[in-house]
């Protein structure tokens, strides 16, 4: 393994090397200490989401070891796939800045298309590199693509030269063993470890090649490569997620009833900016560009209580109110977008908005809080990431429990799931307020086993998935799952919902019907509204003060009594409700997050009836009701289910709000009877 030297004075982060592999490898350390050798090798960065020269440890890796770094960029179309296009016009401005960078010092960019394995592998044997410099990830799609890099260059032979896989992260903690991260960010708060302090621009190595260095594509160029790779068959599942569900909504309920729309009529909103705007895309409502731009973007969001002539300022803080939507939310939606391509580092902005906390208070930081708001939206943004950053890494590392977590990155934040079985019809199992993937413990496995692949997932606010400070509605959760089946599962599901999860599930049933096989809910959230007409939808929700306070208290007050309100939910199998389930509760309770989710509790909306979404779904709604649950009159709302939802079949069981986990058994057989029911109709259908 190559040793990587700096400077003494440098405060530097170890480099890993290791195979991102679904199995076991061993992993290795490469030492930093400061070295007298003189740099000859070369070496290959691929840039991946760290568009930036700023505070980039592998570029000053490089800069002390190599003669010679080759910066790339693959359009690799299994990356490029997952992002809207307003991430992709990101893309393209932050990887023209990053050019621009590289070229100030005589270096360049080299652009490539294709599978990054493919590309990365002929590149190291055109410029002979040892080393090939890869930033850690926590996705497992992009585990797995690592991996495959990994695999490929281990085939080159001894002549070609067998590179290393330089691993590498920008640490905001010094972490010293992941596995020993506490489980809850009380305890880890408790350790009191400073940030680290970000890195100087580093001095680039020249790239000593005569290959071409490939253009940057045009939007419309990388919109047709997409569309190529991808295929015909999924470009109306794509253009799904350009929609959002409130627009879906609102047509439907304007017209008549039978008549619906699946949002494909996605119109793009035209330029509205400075021309020093660093809104650079169309929608103009996230801040993008180069590193330099987003960061003269923050440092006018820090200082908005100071106000300014500037214009670019003056625009920044108008989106800063726009995006306000409750105490702080406007930091990620703003910036999360440039945080998630690498534009900037979570610790740049820790950094940022704390030196400028210091200016305003002399120097001191105080004990009470931040002297203004947009500094601690910023930075209580960047170490909430980084909680969940290294909570998902230490899951991707280990491989405890009867399934592996995988993470997937929705619109920014990091989102736990699994995947169980090889073959046969998916479900895709959702669950309740407040519950994780994990509730379904004794389901996932057994419904697997009777030859069907099943997904589980975390939602965003819930269990080890991130919680950013957002305004969650019944409406963006649902969203969420839209694009899980879009991009993670890949065909059309039999979708299962607990609780609030059913009614989630009910919204994507109703709105997006081509993603969705059967329905099946169990003790389902949601009402059912005789003769329900159109009314007016707005997803629009403003955070009051009472709701705010509201969640506290819930707060407090579930974490005293959450043991006897599970178990009061477990009324024929109280055992069921064990101490693994209320101790993972109230781990998930202390993530920084929590309260802005239990908000959400106070202005759920859910007047959109389940007569209304589940409409021509006749034959393909399973209704799994615990006639002992607490929370409902079950047989009252069977009743009602029965008498205003045509074909819904029914099956009662003798239990309370969670019959999944209260009788896993009989709801294993039930669910798995119905998708072979369903599959059967739709096969003999088929042929028609």
């Amino acid at each position: 393994m190559p040793l990587l030297a700096f400077p003494p004075s440098l405060p530097f982060p170890q480099f890993h090397f290791f195979s991102p592999r679904s199995a076991p490898r061993p992993s290795f350390t490469c030492s930093l200490s400061a070295g007298n050798q003189t740099p000859s090798r070369s070496a290959i960065l691929w840039f991946k989401h760290d568009l930036r020269l700023d505070d980039h440890p592998a570029l000053t890796a490089a800069a002390q070891t190599h003669r010679s770094l080759l910066p790339l960029y693959v359009f690799d179309h299994r990356i490029l796939s997952r992002y809207s296009d307003e991430m992709l016009e990101l893309l393209l401005f932050a990887l023209e800045d990053l050019r621009s960078s590289l070229k100030e010092q005589n270096s360049n960019l080299m652009v490539r298309f294709g599978n990054a394995e493919n590309i990365i592998t002929e590149l190291v044997k055109e410029v002979k590199a040892t080393d090939v410099f890869i930033e850690e990830e926590v996705e497992y799609e992009m585990r797995q693509m690592i991996g495959v890099v990994k695999d490929k260059l281990e085939m080159l032979s001894s002549l070609d030269g067998n590179p290393d896989i330089v691993m590498w992260s920008t640490p905001f903690y010094d972490v010293k063993k992941l596995k020993d991260l506490p489980a809850t960010y009380n305890d880890f708060k408790k350790l009191n470890l400073t940030p680290t302090l970000p890195l100087p621009l580093a001095k680039v190595p020249v790239a000593e090649t005569k290959l071409d260095w490939g253009p940057l594509p045009t939007f419309r160029d990388l919109k047709e490569f997409i569309k190529e790779k991808s295929g015909k068959s999924k470009e109306s599942w794509s253009l799904m997620k350009e929609m959002p569900a409130e627009v879906i909504l609102k047509e439907n309920l304007s017209k008549p009833s039978g008549t619906r729309i699946n949002g494909l009529n996605f119109k793009s909103i035209e330029r509205r900016k400075l021309d020093k705007s660093v809104f650079v895309t169309r929608k103009g409502d996230i801040v993008g560009g180069g590193t330099n731009s987003v960061l003269n973007a923050l440092a006018a969001y820090l200082r908005y209580l100071e106000g300014t002539a500037r214009d670019d300022w003056q625009e920044v803080h108008e989106r800063l109110r726009n995006a306000e939507t409750r105490d702080g939310a406007s930091f990620s939606s703003l910036f999360g977008p440039a945080l998630c391509l690498g534009i900037i580092s979570r610790r740049r902005v820790h950094y940022e908005a704390i030196t400028y906390e210091k200016e305003r208070n002399a120097g001191f930081l105080s004990p009470f809080g931040y002297s203004a708001a947009t500094v601690g939206a910023a930075a209580d943004a960047a170490c909430s990431m980084e909680w969940f950053w290294l909570l998902s890494l230490k899951g991707q590392l280990s491989n405890e429990g009867l399934y592996s977590i995988r993470i997937w990155r929705w619109r920014g934040h990091l989102i736990q799931y699994t995947l169980v079985g090889r073959e046969g019809p998916a479900t895709l199992l959702v669950h309740g307020f407040g519950a994780f993937l994990e509730h379904y413990h004794d389901n996932i496995n057994g419904i697997a086993e009777s030859r069907n692949r099943v997904w589980a997932i975390t939602m965003l606010g819930f269990g080890k998935s991130e919680k950013p400070n957002v305004v969650y509605t019944e409406l963006l959760w649902a969203e969420l799952l839209r694009d899980f089946i879009i991009e993670v599962v890949d065909e059309p599901v039999h979708l299962v919902g607990n609780s609030i999860g059913g009614y989630f599930v009910a919204i994507v049933a109703g709105l997006w019907p081509s993603l969705v096989k059967s329905v099946i809910l169990i003790n389902s959230a949601g009402n059912v509204i005789p003769g329900f007409s159109t009314r007016q939808f707005s997803n629009e929700r403003r955070i009051t003060g009472a709701a705010r306070l509201g969640a506290q208290l819930l707060l407090f007050y579930l974490r005293l009594n959450i043991r006897n309100i599970v178990k009061n939910f477990y009324p024929t199998k109280t055992k069921r409700a064990d101490d693994w389930l209320i101790n993972e509760m109230l781990r998930a309770s202390y993530d920084p997050g929590v309260v802005v989710v239990l908000e959400s509790i106070f202005c759920f909306d859910l007047s959109i009836p389940l007569n209304y979404l589940l409409e021509g779904y006749q034959e393909k709604v399973l209704i799994v009701q615990g006639m002992k649950d607490p929370l409902v009159d079950s047989k009252a709302k069977l009743a009602m289910l029965k008498e205003h939802c045509a074909g819904i079949i029914i099956r009662e069981l003798d239990a309370g709000h969670c019959p999944h986990d209260e009788q896993p058994e009989k709801v294993n057989s039930i669910i798995c009877e119905w998708i072979v029911a369903v599959e059967r109709k739709l096969s003999s259908n088929s042929y028609l």
